[in-house]
């Protein structure tokens, strides 16, 4: 199973993390503080779990700091709750968020769509609007030019750019990624969105993500 790395300053949250997720059979690791988390650390794990309200280094410091260091997902466990917060995360390269308190539920079946998404592996290439996805690598490129997505924002892009053409809703668009129960998040798609048009930009291929206003998004329908 995978590797689970949980950071919170609350020394029972991190008792119930551990148990709840070595449940499911992976192996956890936990810290009370994001300035224990070394690279070598930060490597090993297939999911980050990390608190934002820390003493020292903060949950965003470390994710803008970790983030260069691993490519898996990491999850905000937060009482933070207000829209700036979740948008200041997600920009700095998280994957999603999960509010204080939350069912333990939920967090397992969170971990697991990550992971399930992480580890899927298709074995051909596509190219739509310019933009090539390898659907092995989980990579992303224009011409020669490499796409630095986040493993979320490349499951958005590999789930429109496979269904070019074909217009799907925020909310559609969370519960095909993500997979989750419940009410899907309109705030964290809409930020996914907004950094991946901006990756999209940087290498002149800015229009292939469309808008279609009051419904949703849609890639362009070219080779």
């Amino acid at each position: 199973m995978a590797h689970i790395l949980a950071v919170d300053d609350d020394h029972d949250l991190c008792a119930l993390l551990k148990t709840a997720l070595e449940r499911d059979g992976h192996t956890v690791e936990t810290r009370t503080s994001g300035t224990q988390l070394t690279d070598t650390l930060c490597r090993w794990a297939d999911c980050i779990l990390l608190d934002v309200m820390m003493p020292g280094e903060d949950g965003f410091a470390v994710c803008r700091r970790i983030r260069t260091e691993t490519d898996a997902p990491i999850l905000f466990l937060t009482a933070r709750t207000d829209e700036p917060s979740v948008l200041t995360g997600l920009g700095l390269g998280a994957d999603d968020y999960l509010t204080k308190p939350f069912r333990v539920a939920e967090l397992r079946a969170r971990v697991a769509a990550h992971l399930r998404r992480q580890n899927r592996a298709p074995s051909h290439k596509i190219t739509r609007g310019g933009v090539t996805l390898d659907l092995s690598a989980k990579e992303a490129s224009v011409g020669s030019t490499p796409l630095h997505l986040t493993k979320s924002e490349y499951a958005i892009c590999e789930l429109l750019a496979l269904h070019a053409g074909q217009t799907f809703s925020k909310e559609q668009i969370y519960e095909a990624v993500f997979g989750y129960d419940g009410t899907a998040d309109d705030t964290a798609i809409t930020q996914h969105i907004k950094n991946i048009r901006a990756k999209l930009r940087a290498v002149g291929a800015g229009e292939v993500l469309q808008t279609i206003w009051g419904v949703g998004y849609q890639w362009q329908n070219e080779s």
